[in-house]
């Protein structure tokens, strides 16, 4: 038997190469402390704060059930906003995208693979957010619904995420996504629904992606039904950051 070790160099395939991408993109995610404490940690001391003291009226007996699902959204904001953004920013200041062209990934398929990256720390999220619910007497209902809420609320962070970090220096980028998350975690509609804000404030806050995905969620899970006017508003955010990001994200 003859053995051939001519060299037959080929590029992965298509899906492989995705995959492999986002894997590299969750481990930098994993092993940075300060993406811990904004994926993780914050959103799990908030659970247990707000679920085990009352300093927070959130009109309502059950504080869990109430907590839970405020805590989801902050979970898809703090993952699908501001860590893609604060991370995409860094890598174009460092030039790490433009290297990224150099290799057989398209641009489509390096988009793709952050967005595997940011599902999969959702679904770590999820699981540790749920079990500590669980834990503390919440009763699991909507699921189902809540899904589809959270892929539509996940499109929509996600894509005005990278439209921020396509057209900000990464400094910027920096100091914008995390002033939004303090915005929107302290009066966005998030943990505390829009319609206990003040006046006219509490309109205005409703059209926001994250009171939009919080009250989706709240209803989801707290009464098993489908809110479609916050999905509405979810897709079209996604629409609009969608096409921004396309006409106006620079990768280098």
């Amino acid at each position: 038997m003859i053995l051939d070790f001519t060299p037959a160099p080929g590029a992965a395939p298509n899906y492989r190469r995705v995959i492999r991408q986002a894997s590299y993109e969750l481990k930098s995610t994993l092993r940075n402390g300060e993406q811990l404490l904004l994926t993780l940690i914050i959103p799990l001391a908030l659970l247990l704060g707000l679920s085990l003291s009352s300093i927070v009226n959130l009109g309502g007996t059950d504080r869990v059930a109430i907590v839970v699902p405020g805590i989801l959204t902050l979970a898809v904001m703090s993952t699908a906003f501001t860590s893609l953004a604060v991370a995409t920013g860094f890598e174009r200041r460092y030039g790490s995208l433009t290297l990224l062209g150099t290799t057989p990934l398209t641009r489509t398929q390096i988009l793709a693979a952050k967005g595997l990256a940011v599902a999969a720390v959702e679904l770590i999220q999820f699981v540790m957010i749920i079990g500590v619910g669980l834990m503390l007497g919440w009763s699991a209902t909507g699921i189902g619904w809540a899904i589809i809420l959270i892929v539509l609320g996940t499109a929509a962070f996600a894509s005005l995420g990278l439209l921020l970090a396509g057209v900000l220096r990464a400094e910027a980028t920096l100091a914008i996504a995390n002033g939004i998350y303090l915005i929107l975690l302290l009066a966005g509609g998030t943990i505390v629904s829009a319609d206990r804000l003040p006046g006219s404030m509490s309109t205005t806050v409703q059209i926001l992606p994250s009171a939009a995905l919080g009250s989706g969620l709240r209803e989801a899970m707290l009464h098993g039904s489908f809110a479609w006017f916050p999905a509405v508003i979810l897709l079209a955010w996604a629409g609009i950051g969608g096409g921004l990001a396309a006409r106006f994200f620079k990768w280098q």
